[in-house]
């Protein structure tokens, strides 16, 4: 008889674990061996079970979700994590499997989506939305001497290059960014020109995955502040 793959749930909703337990356990081929609801939990339970997959939710409190995907990554080689999320915007997606995961799936698929994702990255093979499919990352470059690539990204910058890039990366707008840094919104166009040009970047989509790969923004800020720009802009 072949075993199950083991799975572990990790998202902050009991409803949903609920649901997704129902889900998992009712499939002959796989069981939930495990539930967490924040990113340490989850890093506690996969030592402990020893899953084949972990279902992780990328916004969870107490939990940097790119961190936890690299820390089952590194200590669970063997254990595969698919992304279940609500976020589509690509710079998500890319981070997370930049980061290790092998599957990012989007909450309002299908059941049989999420069921074929768990199935294929316990076979080696990556499990992307197909809506997102096209911006799969290339494979980062191995650090050069000096410093990790997050630590020399943010060398790059000056502090307030780095504070730029940050809003930018939220998505406030320029007006807004002036205003919080006491800038004209030709002084922030200049800053903004200039990160373009040292960063080798063009556009809001490649600042926000350089913001995310390098650290300078976390996926949990970006949800939190992000709304809240797009709030300001609507008032």
């Amino acid at each position: 008889m072949t075993a199950k793959l083991r799975v572990l749930l990790a998202d902050d909703h009991a409803v949903l674990r609920s649901g997704l337990r129902l889900l998992i356990d009712g499939q002959p081929d796989m069981e939930v061996v495990a539930e967490a609801a924040d990113g340490r939990e989850a890093v506690r339970r996969a030592a402990e079970s020893k899953p084949d997959v972990v279902l992780l939710d990328l916004t969870m409190p107490r939990t940097n979700a790119l961190d936890t995907i690299r820390h089952v990554a590194r200590t669970r080689p063997k254990t595969r994590v698919v992304v279940l999320t609500m976020h589509e915007h690509p710079a998500y997606m890319e981070s997370a499997v930049a980061a290790g995961a092998a599957g990012y799936v989007l909450k309002r698929s299908a059941d049989t989506e999420l069921l074929s994702a768990i199935r294929a990255v316990s076979r080696g093979r990556r499990a992307v939305d197909a809506t997102l499919a096209g911006a799969l990352p290339a494979p980062e470059e191995p650090p050069a001497r000096g410093g990790t690539g997050r630590q020399r990204g943010r060398a790059l910058l000056s502090p307030r290059e780095s504070q730029v890039l940050r809003y930018l990366a939220l998505g406030f707008s320029n007006r807004q960014i002036g205003v919080r840094l006491r800038l004209s919104v030709k002084t922030v166009e200049t800053f903004r020109a200039r990160l373009s040009r040292k960063l080798g970047l063009k556009g809001r989509a490649a600042l926000v995955r350089y913001a995310l790969r390098t650290g300078l923004v976390a996926i949990e800020t970006l949800s939190a502040e992000g709304g809240a720009a797009d709030a300001e802009r609507a008032s």
